[in-house]
C-alpha cells in the first residue's frame, strides 16, 4: 500500500500499477520531502515528475503546497492509475496527467520555468538517456530550481549537463537521491 506521507491529504492511499513500476518507499519519500521543504522549493512551485509511476512523488508535493504539477508516465496503464489517483484525491486543479515518453517531453521547453523536477526512472535506465532527459529540462528551469534523480545505489553519479551542477546527494539503503540545482555561469 503506498500512501501520502503529509500535508492537504496526508495519510490518503494511493492505487499503484499492477507492473512495471517500483513505487519510491514511503520512508524515502518523507526523507526526500524533509531535505526539499529545508531547501524552500515546494510551497507554490511548478513541479514536474518524470516517470510517474502511480504519481506518488508528484502528488505529495501537491499534497505538500505546490501550485502545479505535471506527472509524465508513458506507460498506459500506469497513465490511467496517475489519473484516478489525482481525481479520487481531488487534485485536478493542481495535478495534470500527460501520457509521453519522459525523454521525449524533456526536449520540449515549456511556456513556463519548473522550479522542483523529480526524476525516478526505472532503474536500468541507459545512462545516455538519462543524460539527454537532464539536458533537456536544464534548459526549462527557475532561478533557484532544484533537480532530484532517484537511482539505485550501484548506479553511477548521473552525468550532469553543463547547465546543472550537484548540490547533494542521499542514500537511503539501496536508494540514492541526487540532487542538482543550475550551475552559476
Amino acid at each position: 500500500m503506498t500512501r501520502i506521507v503529509a500535508g492537504t491529504v496526508g495519510g490518503r492511499t494511493l492505487a499503484v500499477p499492477r507492473a512495471g513500476t517500483r513505487p519510491t518507499s514511503e520512508r524515502v519519500r518523507e526523507a526526500l520531502f524533509s531535505r526539499l521543504e529545508h531547501l524552500d522549493v515546494i510551497e507554490g512551485a511548478r513541479v514536474l515528475d518524470l516517470y510517474a509511476g502511480s504519481g506518488a512523488l508528484g502528488i505529495e508535493a501537491a499534497s505538500r503546497g505546490a501550485a502545479h504539477v505535471t506527472l509524465v508516465e508513458s506507460a498506459r496503464d500506469a497513465a490511467d492509475v496517475c489519473r484516478r489517483n489525482v481525481t479520487a484525491l481531488g487534485l485536478t486543479g493542481t495535478v495534470q496527467v500527460v501520457a509521453e515518453k519522459a525523454e521525449r517531453f524533456a526536449q520540449r521547453a515549456g511556456a513556463e520555468p519548473w522550479d522542483l523536477v523529480l526524476i525516478d526512472p526505472p532503474y536500468d535506465l541507459p545512462e545516455d538517456d538519462l543524460a539527454g532527459v537532464l539536458t533537456g529540462v536544464g534548459h526549462a528551469l527557475s532561478t533557484h530550481a532544484v533537480v532530484v534523480v532517484e537511482r539505485a545505489s550501484r548506479t553511477p553519479e548521473p552525468a550532469w549537463p553543463t547547465t546543472l551542477v550537484l548540490l547533494d546527494r542521499r542514500a537511503y539503503g539501496d536508494t540514492v537521491m541526487w540532487f542538482a540545482e543550475l550551475a552559476v555561469p
